[in-house]
């Protein structure tokens, strides 16, 4: 099962890859990750990219797609994976399309969860990650059992200083200016699965497995 998640922040995404890739056991591919990851053990690649982050400038489309290749690459990848942030443009949808082409496979379906702009912010300031495993949690609609608590591990949460109401509006916005061209080109490949990202949690997760079902 090859997957691309898309979202705006806050819309669940974090939650919904947990469970499809619990439920199809297969890799999540977060391009932070990849980023965190390749810096920590200084390939090249990450040295590189650290280069532009460090600097506050956008990592070039040249290099995340290198590094994402090279994730592909890796064996865990070879029966399916979950992209996670990753194509963002439509040249990196491309880029993509042929390395997957050159290998013989292709997507399965691409993921779009979306809400409200107004329903996006109420649930970024709600909500609440764990310093250390990175569960998310949201003081309403996702609460953990014990409050401050993760359920998972026993670790303390936490807000990000970024999910405030004007961060959260900038983000969205610029989240939803960038991939608009995106939604349009998974669209027209007849890929694209809407789902109406302000359902119950359960109710989300089922809409979509039931689709790639």
């Amino acid at each position: 099962m090859r997957l691309v998640l898309l979202g705006p922040p806050g819309v669940g995404k974090g939650t919904q890859a947990s469970n499809i890739v619990k439920k199809y056991n297969i890799p999540h591919i977060s391009t932070g990750d990849i980023f965190r990851a390749n810096i920590k053990e200084g390939t090249k690649l990450g040295i590189t990219a650290k280069g532009y982050m460090d600097k506050g400038l956008l990592v070039p489309d040249d290099l995340v797609v290198s590094i994402v290749n090279d994730r592909l690459a890796k064996d865990d990848c070879a029966d399916g994976f979950l992209l996670d942030g990753y194509p963002r443009t439509v040249d990196q949808a491309e880029a993509l399309d042929k390395e997957l082409n050159e290998k013989g496979i292709k997507l399965d379906k691409v993921v779009y969860i979306d809400a409200d702009k107004d329903i996006l912010i109420e649930r970024a300031i709600g909500r609440r990650i764990c310093k250390q495993c990175g569960a998310t949690y949201h003081v309403t609609n996702n609460p953990p059992k014990v409050e401050g608590v993760c359920d998972l591990d026993g670790g303390d949460l936490y807000q990000r200083d970024d999910d405030t109401v004007e961060t959260v509006t900038t983000r969205i916005q610029v989240y939803l200016d960038q991939t608009q061209p995106l939604i349009d080109y998974y669209r027209k490949k007849g890929l694209l699965l809407d789902v109406d990202g302000t359902k119950p949690i359960e109710e989300v997760f089922s809409i979509i497995a039931n689709s790639i079902d």
